[in-house]
């Protein structure tokens, strides 16, 4: 029996989506987009990057043939020849487009109610939500209460943190309740803890996530965002992926924040990273001690959280190829029976306006010794991918979602 790694490239979209409009993205396609910026000398960056994108083991798995399948249009710089892996695009069927929504989906449970949100007023919070998160965590207040830029809220914010110990609270387009705070002068478990109180008082809002965003340094040096970020999620939907394994007795690792999305629920063994790079080298070496029909489920969320919501297109197409060219130390850790999907939660067209993810479809690329290359269609639900590798592995299908496997 193989072992399965599925690995999320965190909002690297493909472009059109149907119901885009809905959620005012129609036309957004972030690797469309950013193929056609890098030819036009658009994601170009002194010292970083230049010249169009390159992704050669991406497309000789199917990228460019996704990317077509899905737009109609196809992408300058990549291949529409016959791939080595199995390709196509991915439907996401859940209400949102923020992590949550995709992840669960992936492993086979659509998200069908409402996530909650806050509106962009100022403030942006519910009175009487900061009422009791002042007096439950025993603080002398609060700052920021609005929508924001969680880098940009810091520097202007963390002196005033520091001086007064109030937590710096945010939101944005997303269900999320942000809580940003110093790790020396306010405290790395007290921010924890805090989180925690918010996320029970946020569970009858649908607030999908309460993270904590830790930072250090000065107003005279700077603040910067640290490695230790935490996600603070609604349980998962059960019957999924996870839970299938977990109670087949399979050995599950999770790597970067999977644990936070699915609320560390039949989640196994828990490795985080400081980046894409760490987190590739901690699937590997997941890999290399995994037990047969054991699975890997792998967040790389550098794509999003650094270039994406910053709408920095040199730096996601670099950050792209830099994923791409470590597509062969993951393909050499495959052992004969092993089956690797690469797919994708959501959009983050970085060439988009505002900051916000993109509703848009996602790629599926599949591939493993035995596995039969060629087209998978367009899969009519993200949960495809967790029906599929439920199948690869054995285990009791999750509650949605079709294999592509004959």
């Amino acid at each position: 029996m193989g072992r399965a790694i599925v690995i999320v490239l965190d909002s690297v979209g493909c472009g059109g989506a149907a119901d885009a409009a809905a959620y005012g993205d129609e036309g957004a396609d972030t690797l469309g987009h950013l193929a056609l910026a890098c030819a036009a000398g658009e994601g170009d960056r002194a010292g970083l990057r230049a010249g169009p994108l390159r992704a050669p083991n991406l497309d000789a798995l199917g990228l460019g043939l996704a990317m077509q399948a899905s737009t109609g249009r196809a992408p300058p710089g990549f291949s529409t020849k016959i791939a080595r892996g199995q390709w196509g695009y991915g439907i996401e069927t859940s209400k949102g487009k923020d992590t949550p929504s995709g992840h669960w989906e992936i492993v086979g449970t659509p998200v069908a109610f409402n996530w909650g949100y806050f509106p962009p007023t100022d403030p942006a919070f519910p009175p009487e939500l900061i009422a009791a998160v002042i007096a439950e965590a025993k603080l002398p207040g609060i700052l920021g209460d609005r929508h924001a830029s969680g880098t940009a809220i810091i520097d202007v914010l963390g002196e005033e943190h520091v001086r007064t110990g109030k937590p710096i609270c945010y939101t944005s387009v997303d269900s999320v309740f942000q809580i940003a705070a110093h790790e020396e002068s306010f405290g790395l478990e007290r921010l924890y803890e805090l989180c925690r109180i918010v996320r029970r008082l946020c569970d009858p809002l649908a607030i999908g996530r309460v993270i904590a965003r830790p930072f250090v340094g000065s107003a005279s040096e700077g603040f910067t965002r640290t490695p230790r970020r935490k996600d603070f999620s609604i349980p998962p939907l059960p019957d999924n992926l996870l839970q299938r394994c977990a109670e087949a007795g399979r050995e599950i690792v999770c790597v970067g924040k999977i644990g936070d999305i699915f609320a560390h629920r039949h989640t196994g063994r828990e490795v985080k990273g400081r980046n894409n790079s760490e987190n590739i080298d901690l699937a590997l070496a997941a890999l290399g001690e995994l037990a047969d029909g054991g699975l890997v489920f792998v967040n790389l969320v550098d794509f999003d959280s650094d270039y994406g919501h910053r709408r920095d297109a040199p730096g996601y197409a670099a950050c792209i190829e830099a994923f791409d060219a470590r597509l062969p130390e993951i393909e050499a850790r495959l052992k004969p029976g092993d089956f690797c999907v690469l797919t994708a939660d959501h959009g983050n067209d970085p060439i988009w306006r505002g900051t916000d993810h993109t509703r848009e479809h996602v790629p599926i690329l599949a591939f493993g010794a035995g596995v039969a290359p060629g087209p998978i269609g367009a899969r009519q639900s993200l949960a495809d991918i967790g029906a599929t590798v439920a199948q690869r592995l054995g285990v009791g299908a999750p509650a949605h979602g079709q294999s592509w496997l004959k």
